[in-house]
């Protein structure tokens, strides 16, 4: 059954703004210096041992991995904010308690956390995106688009977290998901080297993130390249249903889950 959600969601989600913009230069800052030592210390570092072009696209190092770092910050933005931060709210400071005794509904609390989350991806791969060009490496004007693509990711990825901020006993609960899900797509989605082929098919399937670095790769660079047998733009379109319909299917998994959870 689909959630039933009126306005007051953005009334959960300006909580949550309003109390980032608190701490926003300390949220700021990391999401600034972050992108800029891996550009220069893999980017320029280690790219200088590779030669110029190498990569698919015929992309230099630090061109290749300019859109993977973009594409980290949105699952991290949106994962860790509706895992650690949810859970917090949740656990500790008796958050959605509080706000679940007024009009606002459980629903509406967990989709208001969630769209937060994708918020979060947004402002923090935007950073990361303004960080890229201004080291010349945004060179399509489709690269505007990165934005709408790191919502709509973002959404995903904070979805997913909910249904893991729903099944936690504690906070330490978080290491395993961290470990075993978002670490192997940090790694294997395509974003410090090319997806090897063997596992291709198995990426596109089961990694996320993959199709979030093929979306924002083809943006930045206005050329979105094949993988796994398909054309370019085969891949970017299975990129678009994919995100689509997993969303859809862990945002009201998650609504579900938290319902149970705090329901009692």
């Amino acid at each position: 059954m689909m959630p039933k959600l009126t306005y007051r969601v953005w009334k959960v989600w300006r909580r949550n703004a309003e109390v980032f913009t608190k701490t926003i230069f300390v949220n700021f800052i990391p999401s600034m210096l972050e992108p800029i030592l891996y550009l220069a210390a893999f980017g320029l570092g280690l790219g200088a041992y590779f030669g110029a072009e190498v990569f698919p696209g015929g992309a230099s190092y630090i061109q290749f991995i300019a859109p993977g770092l973009i594409s980290i910050a949105i699952m991290y933005g949106s994962f860790f904010e509706c895992t650690y931060a949810s859970f917090v709210r949740m656990y500790f400071q008796k958050s959605f308690d509080a706000i679940i005794a007024t009009p606002i509904s459980v629903d509406e609390v967990i989709a208001g956390e969630t769209l937060w989350g994708a918020t979060r991806a947004t402002i923090n791969s935007t950073i990361v995106l303004a960080v890229v060009a201004a080291f010349g490496l945004a060179s399509s004007p489709t690269a505007l688009l990165i934005p709408v693509v790191a919502f709509f990711g973002g959404l995903l990825f904070a979805s997913l977290a909910m249904c893991f901020t729903a099944l936690a006993p504690s906070i330490d609960f978080f290491n395993f998901p961290a470990f075993l899900f978002i670490t192997p797509m940090f790694i294997l989605s395509g974003t410090f080297f090319p997806i090897p082929d063997v596992i291709q098919g198995a990426a596109l399937g089961a990694l996320p993130l993959t199709h979030v670095v093929n979306l924002t790769r083809g943006l930045l660079t206005g050329n979105f390249l094949p993988l796994a047998g398909l054309s370019g733009v085969s891949v970017a379109l299975l990129g678009l249903a994919w995100l689509a319909v997993a969303t859809t299917v862990f945002f009201v998994l998650s609504i579900h889950l938290m319902k149970k959870r705090l329901i009692k």
